[in-house]
């Protein structure tokens, strides 16, 4: 399964980015996908997932300033961040997974390359 991400970059705190990522039909239809984080020295955190339903879940860092979204015509996952922070720096990687859990805690199967963010101050 191929997830390729786009649109990260570098950004001034406070300033807003927007990640896209392409999925195969099937997955953007029938997977729960989410975002996954990973910088340097830190565990991977789950940054928000979006269901089949349409259903969105943000980790507690985001809340307020990250939206998840998904265009199905485009079958493109977008995460839209805005209020930027410096800890927001990290590798943004797209990911999906079969089951009905869909929260950004949960462990996802397949994961895209990812999409550098940086993010000064």
């Amino acid at each position: 399964v191929q997830l390729v991400e786009s649109g990260g970059g570098s950004a001034q705190a406070g300033g807003s980015l927007r990640l896209s990522c392409i999925a195969p039909e099937n997955i953007f239809k029938e997977y729960c996908m989410g975002w996954v984080r990973r910088a340097p020295g830190k565990e991977a955190e789950g940054v928000a997932t979006i269901s089949t339903s349409g259903a969105t879940e943000y980790a507690t860092s985001v809340k307020g300033r990250f939206t998840i979204s998904k265009d199905n015509a485009k079958k493109t996952l977008y995460l839209q961040l805005d209020s930027l922070k410096p800890e927001d720096t990290a590798m943004y990687h797209c990911a999906a997974d079969a089951s009905d859990y869909c929260y950004p805690h949960r462990r996802f199967y397949y994961h895209g390359q990812g999409t550098q963010v940086t993010v000064s101050s």
